[in-house]
Protein backbone atom coordinates (compact mmCIF):
# COMPACT_ATOMS: atom_id res chain seq x y z
CA UNK A 1 0.00 0.00 0.00
CA UNK A 2 1.42 3.47 -1.10
CA UNK A 3 2.02 6.11 1.41
CA UNK A 4 -0.30 8.84 1.13
CA UNK A 5 1.80 12.12 -0.06
CA UNK A 6 0.68 15.18 1.81
CA UNK A 7 -0.94 18.32 -0.02
CA UNK A 8 -0.87 21.54 1.06
CA UNK A 9 -2.25 24.46 0.44
CA UNK A 10 0.78 26.95 0.77
CA UNK A 11 4.37 25.85 1.47
CA UNK A 12 7.27 28.56 2.50
CA UNK A 13 10.33 27.72 1.79
CA UNK A 14 12.82 29.42 4.68
CA UNK A 15 12.62 31.23 7.19
CA UNK A 16 13.51 34.69 8.11
CA UNK A 17 11.46 38.23 8.45
CA UNK A 18 9.89 37.38 4.72
CA UNK A 19 8.88 33.76 4.87
CA UNK A 20 7.72 34.59 8.59
CA UNK A 21 5.80 37.80 7.13
CA UNK A 22 4.06 35.71 4.35
CA UNK A 23 3.25 33.21 6.77
CA UNK A 24 1.45 35.84 8.98
CA UNK A 25 -0.26 36.77 6.03
CA UNK A 26 -1.34 33.72 4.95
CA UNK A 27 -2.33 31.94 7.32
CA UNK A 28 -4.60 34.95 8.11
CA UNK A 29 -5.99 34.74 4.69
CA UNK A 30 -6.65 31.01 5.30
CA UNK A 31 -4.02 29.68 2.99
CA UNK A 32 -2.72 26.82 6.16
CA UNK A 33 0.52 27.96 5.54
CA UNK A 34 3.46 24.99 6.01
CA UNK A 35 6.88 26.52 6.93
CA UNK A 36 9.90 24.38 6.58
CA UNK A 37 13.08 26.72 8.33
CA UNK A 38 15.65 25.33 6.12
CA UNK A 39 19.38 25.01 7.14
CA UNK A 40 19.36 28.42 9.12
CA UNK A 41 16.02 28.86 11.70
CA UNK A 42 15.27 32.50 11.26
CA UNK A 43 18.02 33.39 8.67
CA UNK A 44 20.65 35.98 8.49
CA UNK A 45 18.99 37.92 11.29
CA UNK A 46 20.12 34.96 14.01
CA UNK A 47 23.64 36.13 13.61
CA UNK A 48 23.10 39.51 13.93
CA UNK A 49 23.39 40.59 17.81
CA UNK A 50 21.23 44.05 17.54
CA UNK A 51 18.56 45.30 14.80
CA UNK A 52 18.05 48.95 15.64
CA UNK A 53 16.77 50.37 12.22
CA UNK A 54 13.81 48.13 12.48
CA UNK A 55 10.25 50.25 13.07
CA UNK A 56 8.29 48.91 15.76
CA UNK A 57 11.40 48.87 18.57
CA UNK A 58 12.01 52.01 19.90
CA UNK A 59 14.87 50.67 22.11
CA UNK A 60 16.09 47.98 19.41
CA UNK A 61 15.61 44.49 19.80
CA UNK A 62 18.56 41.51 19.07
CA UNK A 63 18.03 39.21 15.84
CA UNK A 64 17.57 36.07 17.68
CA UNK A 65 14.92 37.30 19.51
CA UNK A 66 12.73 38.83 17.01
CA UNK A 67 12.89 35.96 14.76
CA UNK A 68 11.17 34.01 17.77
CA UNK A 69 8.87 36.94 18.11
CA UNK A 70 8.03 36.61 14.01
CA UNK A 71 7.49 32.71 14.38
CA UNK A 72 5.40 33.18 17.35
CA UNK A 73 3.06 35.60 15.60
CA UNK A 74 2.94 33.56 12.64
CA UNK A 75 1.88 30.13 14.72
CA UNK A 76 -0.24 32.33 16.79
CA UNK A 77 -2.29 32.56 13.14
CA UNK A 78 -2.26 29.01 12.69
CA UNK A 79 0.94 28.53 10.58
CA UNK A 80 2.45 25.13 10.99
CA UNK A 81 6.45 25.77 11.20
CA UNK A 82 8.39 22.66 10.42
CA UNK A 83 12.22 21.88 11.09
CA UNK A 84 13.46 20.80 7.83
CA UNK A 85 15.51 21.32 4.59
CA UNK A 86 13.40 21.81 1.42
CA UNK A 87 16.33 19.39 -1.31
CA UNK A 88 14.43 19.23 -4.41
CA UNK A 89 11.67 20.63 -5.88
CA UNK A 90 9.22 19.68 -9.21
CA UNK A 91 7.13 22.82 -10.65
CA UNK A 92 4.30 22.45 -12.78
CA UNK A 93 4.17 24.94 -15.24
CA UNK A 94 0.81 24.83 -15.70
CA UNK A 95 -2.00 27.15 -13.90
CA UNK A 96 -3.17 25.27 -11.17
CA UNK A 97 -1.00 22.83 -11.28
CA UNK A 98 0.25 21.14 -8.05
CA UNK A 99 4.06 21.31 -7.25
CA UNK A 100 5.59 18.23 -5.59
CA UNK A 101 8.55 19.28 -3.17
CA UNK A 102 10.82 16.63 -1.35
CA UNK A 103 12.47 17.62 2.09
CA UNK A 104 15.21 16.39 3.79
CA UNK A 105 16.02 13.91 0.57
CA UNK A 106 13.08 11.35 1.78
CA UNK A 107 9.66 13.16 1.78
CA UNK A 108 7.30 14.34 -0.79
CA UNK A 109 5.04 17.06 -0.66
CA UNK A 110 2.61 18.60 -2.96
CA UNK A 111 1.66 22.33 -2.49
CA UNK A 112 -0.90 24.32 -4.53
CA UNK A 113 0.96 26.89 -3.67
CA UNK A 114 4.78 27.54 -2.87
CA UNK A 115 6.75 30.53 -1.73
CA UNK A 116 10.28 31.06 -1.54
CA UNK A 117 11.84 32.91 1.02
CA UNK A 118 15.63 31.36 0.93
CA UNK A 119 17.39 34.25 1.55
CA UNK A 120 21.11 34.92 0.49
CA UNK A 121 24.12 33.55 2.21
CA UNK A 122 26.60 36.48 2.74
CA UNK A 123 29.81 36.05 1.15
CA UNK A 124 33.06 35.79 3.83
CA UNK A 125 36.84 35.92 3.27
CA UNK A 126 36.84 32.29 5.34
CA UNK A 127 39.50 32.82 7.87
CA UNK A 128 39.00 31.20 11.54
CA UNK A 129 38.66 34.84 13.32
CA UNK A 130 36.16 36.20 11.15
CA UNK A 131 34.39 33.82 11.80
CA UNK A 132 34.53 33.33 15.30
CA UNK A 133 34.24 36.74 16.02
CA UNK A 134 31.06 37.24 13.94
CA UNK A 135 28.32 39.30 15.99
CA UNK A 136 31.11 40.53 18.16
CA UNK A 137 32.33 43.29 15.37
CA UNK A 138 32.45 41.39 12.00
CA UNK A 139 29.45 41.91 9.64
CA UNK A 140 28.83 41.59 5.96
CA UNK A 141 26.08 44.69 6.19
CA UNK A 142 27.13 48.39 6.98
CA UNK A 143 23.40 49.99 6.60
CA UNK A 144 22.60 47.76 9.50
CA UNK A 145 25.40 47.29 11.73
CA UNK A 146 27.48 50.32 11.05
CA UNK A 147 25.37 52.54 13.20
CA UNK A 148 26.59 50.95 16.36
CA UNK A 149 30.52 52.07 15.46
CA UNK A 150 29.63 55.89 15.48
CA UNK A 151 32.72 57.58 15.73
CA UNK A 152 34.97 55.11 16.09
CA UNK A 153 37.93 53.16 13.53
CA UNK A 154 36.53 50.36 10.95
CA UNK A 155 37.89 48.45 7.89
CA UNK A 156 35.89 47.49 5.07
CA UNK A 157 37.08 44.67 2.97
CA UNK A 158 35.92 44.80 -1.06
CA UNK A 159 36.21 46.51 -4.31
CA UNK A 160 33.17 46.79 -6.10
CA UNK A 161 30.33 49.28 -6.11
CA UNK A 162 28.91 47.84 -3.03
CA UNK A 163 31.76 48.33 -0.73
CA UNK A 164 32.40 51.74 -2.10
CA UNK A 165 28.38 52.52 -1.33
CA UNK A 166 28.90 51.30 2.41
CA UNK A 167 32.44 52.72 2.91
CA UNK A 168 30.95 55.95 2.18
CA UNK A 169 28.46 55.63 4.43
CA UNK A 170 30.59 54.23 7.07
CA UNK A 171 32.58 57.43 6.44
CA UNK A 172 29.40 59.50 7.58
CA UNK A 173 29.37 58.41 11.06
CA UNK A 174 32.70 56.74 11.50
CA UNK A 175 36.43 58.33 12.79
CA UNK A 176 38.30 56.56 9.78
CA UNK A 177 37.18 53.87 7.61
CA UNK A 178 39.98 51.87 6.25
CA UNK A 179 39.59 50.48 2.76
CA UNK A 180 41.51 47.01 1.65
CA UNK A 181 41.40 45.93 -1.99
CA UNK A 182 43.25 42.86 -2.88
CA UNK A 183 44.50 44.49 -6.60
CA UNK A 184 46.31 47.75 -8.18
CA UNK A 185 42.76 49.00 -8.11
CA UNK A 186 38.94 49.15 -7.48
CA UNK A 187 36.52 47.48 -10.00
CA UNK A 188 33.36 49.69 -8.61
CA UNK A 189 32.58 52.49 -11.31
CA UNK A 190 33.93 55.65 -11.47
CA UNK A 191 31.71 57.85 -9.86
CA UNK A 192 31.45 55.88 -7.08
CA UNK A 193 35.38 55.61 -6.71
CA UNK A 194 35.18 59.65 -7.06
CA UNK A 195 33.00 59.25 -4.18
CA UNK A 196 35.57 57.23 -1.97
CA UNK A 197 38.61 59.14 -2.82
CA UNK A 198 37.06 62.79 -1.92
CA UNK A 199 36.11 61.43 1.57
CA UNK A 200 39.21 62.58 3.72
CA UNK A 201 38.73 59.74 6.49
CA UNK A 202 38.41 56.80 3.82
CA UNK A 203 42.04 55.04 3.87
CA UNK A 204 42.54 52.91 0.44
CA UNK A 205 45.06 50.60 0.78
CA UNK A 206 45.30 48.66 -2.42
CA UNK A 207 47.26 44.85 -2.97
CA UNK A 208 46.28 44.61 0.30
CA UNK A 209 44.24 41.61 2.17
CA UNK A 210 43.55 40.40 5.67
CA UNK A 211 45.91 38.33 7.76
CA UNK A 212 43.96 37.77 11.26
CA UNK A 213 41.29 39.84 13.11
CA UNK A 214 42.94 40.25 16.68
CA UNK A 215 40.45 39.95 20.20
CA UNK A 216 39.01 37.19 21.80
CA UNK A 217 35.27 38.51 22.26
CA UNK A 218 34.82 41.33 20.14
CA UNK A 219 36.88 42.91 17.16
CA UNK A 220 39.98 45.21 19.03
CA UNK A 221 41.91 44.91 16.04
CA UNK A 222 43.29 43.44 12.42
CA UNK A 223 46.72 42.26 11.11
CA UNK A 224 46.90 43.36 7.07
CA UNK A 225 49.56 42.27 4.62
CA UNK A 226 50.98 44.04 1.59
CA UNK A 227 50.32 40.96 -0.69
CA UNK A 228 53.04 42.49 -3.19
CA UNK A 229 55.81 43.20 -0.64
CA UNK A 230 54.85 40.57 2.31
CA UNK A 231 54.94 43.78 4.84
CA UNK A 232 52.39 43.12 7.74
CA UNK A 233 50.86 46.13 10.12
CA UNK A 234 48.50 46.06 12.73
CA UNK A 235 45.27 48.71 12.89
CA UNK A 236 43.37 49.53 15.63
CA UNK A 237 39.62 48.99 14.66
CA UNK A 238 36.56 47.92 16.46
CA UNK A 239 34.89 47.07 13.40
CA UNK A 240 35.15 44.88 10.37
CA UNK A 241 32.78 45.03 7.31
CA UNK A 242 33.00 42.43 4.31
CA UNK A 243 31.45 43.63 0.74
CA UNK A 244 32.19 40.94 -1.43
CA UNK A 245 29.11 39.89 -2.18
CA UNK A 246 26.10 37.70 -1.51
CA UNK A 247 24.94 34.26 -2.71
CA UNK A 248 21.24 34.06 -2.93
CA UNK A 249 20.02 30.51 -1.83
CA UNK A 250 18.66 29.46 -5.19
CA UNK A 251 20.78 25.84 -6.10
CA UNK A 252 17.92 23.89 -6.31
CA UNK A 253 15.77 26.56 -8.34
CA UNK A 254 18.22 25.47 -11.35
CA UNK A 255 16.53 24.53 -14.32
CA UNK A 256 13.13 25.15 -12.63
CA UNK A 257 12.98 28.97 -12.75
CA UNK A 258 14.50 31.68 -14.15
CA UNK A 259 17.10 33.78 -12.41
CA UNK A 260 19.67 36.78 -13.03
CA UNK A 261 23.55 35.75 -14.00
CA UNK A 262 24.29 35.76 -10.44
CA UNK A 263 21.14 33.44 -9.31
CA UNK A 264 18.68 35.90 -8.11
CA UNK A 265 15.43 34.48 -9.10
CA UNK A 266 13.70 36.67 -11.17
CA UNK A 267 9.87 37.84 -10.59
CA UNK A 268 7.32 40.07 -12.68
CA UNK A 269 6.77 43.31 -12.40
CA UNK A 270 6.38 45.06 -8.47
CA UNK A 271 4.82 41.79 -7.92
CA UNK A 272 6.40 38.26 -6.40
CA UNK A 273 5.59 35.98 -9.65
CA UNK A 274 8.27 33.72 -10.64
CA UNK A 275 8.42 32.23 -14.11
CA UNK A 276 6.18 29.32 -12.99
CA UNK A 277 2.41 29.99 -11.63
CA UNK A 278 1.52 29.50 -8.55
CA UNK A 279 5.18 30.01 -7.67
CA UNK A 280 6.15 33.07 -5.50
CA UNK A 281 9.75 34.51 -4.27
CA UNK A 282 10.49 37.04 -1.58
CA UNK A 283 13.26 38.47 0.63
CA UNK A 284 16.45 38.73 -0.42
CA UNK A 285 16.56 35.91 -2.93
CA UNK A 286 15.05 37.96 -5.35
CA UNK A 287 16.33 41.74 -3.54
CA UNK A 288 20.18 42.06 -4.47
CA UNK A 289 19.31 46.24 -4.01
CA UNK A 290 18.21 46.60 -0.72
CA UNK A 291 18.50 43.55 1.56
CA UNK A 292 16.87 44.53 4.51
CA UNK A 293 14.97 43.00 6.72
CA UNK A 294 12.83 45.34 6.28
CA UNK A 295 12.31 45.35 2.71
CA UNK A 296 12.47 41.11 3.40
CA UNK A 297 9.04 41.50 5.32
CA UNK A 298 7.25 43.77 3.03
CA UNK A 299 7.52 41.49 0.03
CA UNK A 300 6.71 38.50 2.36
CA UNK A 301 3.39 39.89 3.12
CA UNK A 302 3.29 40.91 -1.13
CA UNK A 303 4.35 37.41 -1.89
CA UNK A 304 1.34 36.01 0.50
CA UNK A 305 -0.87 38.16 -1.31
CA UNK A 306 -0.12 37.39 -4.38
CA UNK A 307 -0.20 33.25 -3.73
CA UNK A 308 -4.26 34.33 -1.91
CA UNK A 309 -5.13 36.09 -5.21
CA UNK A 310 -4.12 33.15 -7.54
CA UNK A 311 -5.36 30.69 -5.32
CA UNK A 312 -8.99 32.44 -5.29
CA UNK A 313 -8.68 32.75 -9.30
CA UNK A 314 -8.20 29.13 -9.79
CA UNK A 315 -11.23 28.29 -7.71
CA UNK A 316 -13.22 30.72 -9.76
CA UNK A 317 -12.69 29.39 -13.13
CA UNK A 318 -12.66 26.02 -11.29
CA UNK A 319 -16.55 26.79 -10.82
CA UNK A 320 -17.67 28.19 -14.26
Amino acid sequence: MSETIERIKTLIIGSGPAGYTAAIYAARADLKPVLYTGMEPGGQLTTTTEVDNFPGYPEGIDGPTMMVQLQQQAERFGTEVRIGMVTAVDFSKEVGGIHKVTVDNDKTLEAETVIISTGATAKYLGIPSEQRLRGGGVSACAVCDGFFYKGQDVVIVGAGDTAAEEASYLANICNKVTMLVRKDYMRASKAMQHRVTSLPNIDVRYNTEVDELLGDQVVEGIRIVNNITGEKEELAITGYFVAIGHKPNTDIFKGQLEMDDTGYLITKGKSTKTSIPGVFACGDVQDKEYRQAVTAAGTGCMAALDAERYLATIETEATV
